[in-house]
């Protein structure tokens, strides 16, 4: 029997849990939360200015160490924690777990993992899954691919089997924001698989499809919400739900919602809010902006960082940057499919959604089996798409970069950056498609003169990773000239493919 009881047992079983753990909220040494007193203000977030009287007290502190756990000496930690590369900052941090017999799931749970081939925990839910039991604040910083989904959704799970079932006109108890309608869906996928033996229900909420289905959900009664902020916002507006039983907030992929300019919509859902929840922050990148945000949103957090906080690439990915013209792309691109054209998936990026479909359109008329995905597409199509190209019926996809994050089909063995994206954290992103659940990867990126104030980070990325530096791409980060500049149009460098262009 697991340490952490299961509503599909027993349905008042978070009575027998409150009346262990007491009804305070507060993690171990007073560290865990916020009732009794509000969190010391260090902004003017008006979240942080409600009363906390009348709120009614909830558990949110899981965590029972294991005696594997428990013997593990400070240097054990360390060392570990070096293997991994797992960066810690917080007071009373968890020690990290090794195996996942070490956090004790419930037993469902436990099978899910074993159904889905998992042998030890990612190093992120290693440190992760101990500091979300244990109902603190938690900023993760970690590449993608690298398994944070679980590491938020099974301590969710836990989280709300140990309240209150629903009463009619309830909200979620879980919240988790998404800045797109796929990465939104994907993480429905995993809460599905992972919740329903303990029948917690949750529902998909995003724009582009019709209200009607989302807004029974609601009504019925979920749990778990996974929403993109935009059409939340229309259902609390409409009335449809509300976020009064949210307890567990979930941001994924804060940069990018930072970067697609959801910050107004995503104050104005976390001030609907109580401030004493429990609220995990989960971001690829730490840029300024995404920092302030956090600052205004969490108290007393735990943070976990996986590697460096700095930009990088997946260190499984081989890199290869092909310097050349713009009229030079379309036929490399044909040349560069003739080559690795095995049957795997290729994920071809552009910058554009006219050039999406023309660069699409273009390939179909040439015999290549291509589909194309982006904003301007209906749910319908784009959910079509994706299953044709995650069934390998048509094993070449384009995007824009509205499947940069969020993408997660298993078996991408190329990304191709037609267009080279507007920053290095894009280009991060497009390539980590491939390169996942510890595969190996190529990403082919075509770069031209218009792209030179990239140079000198793409080069650092690069070398970082220990990928070799094609010559004229390290000229131009010295801010040389490009070199197709000046008529050398047909001049191409042998580190574009392994083979020699003549």
């Amino acid at each position: 029997m697991s340490r952490y009881d299961s509503r599909s047992t027993d349905p008042t079983s978070y009575r027998d849990r409150r009346s262990d753990y007491g009804t305070s909220s507060a993690g171990e040494n007073g560290g865990g939360g916020r009732i009794g007193a509000p969190a010391p203000r260090r902004d003017s977030s008006p979240q942080r200015k409600l009363d906390l009287d009348g709120l009614t007290p909830f558990e949110k502190n899981f965590y029972v160490e294991s005696p594997s756990v428990a013997a593990m000496t400070d240097r054990d930690v360390e060392e570990y924690r070096k293997t991994r590369e797992i960066t810690i900052e917080g007071r009373d941090v968890p020690k990290p777990i090794k195996s996942f017999s070490d956090i004790g799931f419930p037993d469902y749970v436990m099978e899910e993992i074993k159904k889905a081939g998992f042998t030890e925990p990612t190093a992120i839910q290693a440190q992760g899954w101990p500091m979300a039991l244990k109902g603190r604040d938690l900023i993760g910083l970690a590449e993608t691919g690298s398994g944070k989904t679980l590491a938020y959704l099974l301590p969710a799970i836990v989280h709300v089997n140990a309240q209150p079932i629903l009463s009619p006109g309830d909200g979620p108890i879980v919240l988790v924001l998404a800045p797109t309608r796929e990465l939104a869906v994907q993480i429905q996928q995993e809460a599905t698989k992972f919740g329903t033996s303990s029948r917690i229900k949750n529902t998909c909420i995003y724009g582009g499809v019709p209200k009607g289905p989302q807004v029974r959900d609601l009504q019925k009664g979920v749990e778990i919400v996974i929403a993109t902020p935009g059409r939340l916002i229309d259902m609390l507006e409409s009335h449809h739900t509300n976020l009064r039983r949210v307890t567990y907030l979930v941001l994924d992929e804060a940069d990018r919602m930072l970067d697609m300019g959801f910050e107004p919509q995503i104050r104005k859902i976390v001030n609907q809010i109580r401030p004493d929840r429990q609220t995990l922050y989960w971001s690829a990148t730490w840029p300024k902006e995404v920092e302030q945000l956090a600052r205004q949103f969490l108290y007393n957090a735990y943070k976990v960082v996986i590697g460096s906080p700095d930009l990088k690439a997946n260190h499984a990915i081989r890199q290869i940057v092909e310097i050349l013209s713009e009229n030079q792309k379309y036929k490399k691109l044909v040349d560069l499919l003739e080559d690795i054209m095995d049957g795997s998936r290729i994920l071809v990026f552009m910058d554009t959604k006219k050039g999406c479909d023309q660069i699409t359109r273009q390939l179909r008329m040439d015999g290549w089996p291509a589909l194309s995905i982006h904003g301007d597409k209906s749910q319908a199509e784009r959910d079509w798409v994706l299953s044709e190209f995650k069934s390998g019926k048509s094993p070449i996809m384009t995007a824009t970069d509205v499947a940069a994050r969020g993408l997660d089909v298993k078996d991408v063995k190329y990304v191709i950056n037609y267009d080279f994206p507007g920053s290095l954290e894009d280009y991060v992103h497009r390539i980590g498609r491939t390169g996942r659940a510890g595969a190996k990867g190529t990403a082919y990126t075509f770069f031209t003169a218009a792209n030179a104030r990239f140079a000198k980070e793409l080069i650092a990325i690069l070398e970082e990773a220990g990928q070799k530096v094609n010559p004229e791409l390290a000229a131009m980060g010295k801010g040389a000239p490009p070199p197709l500049a000046g008529g050398m149009t047909e001049r191409r460098s042998r580190y574009s493919t392994g083979r020699s262009w003549s």
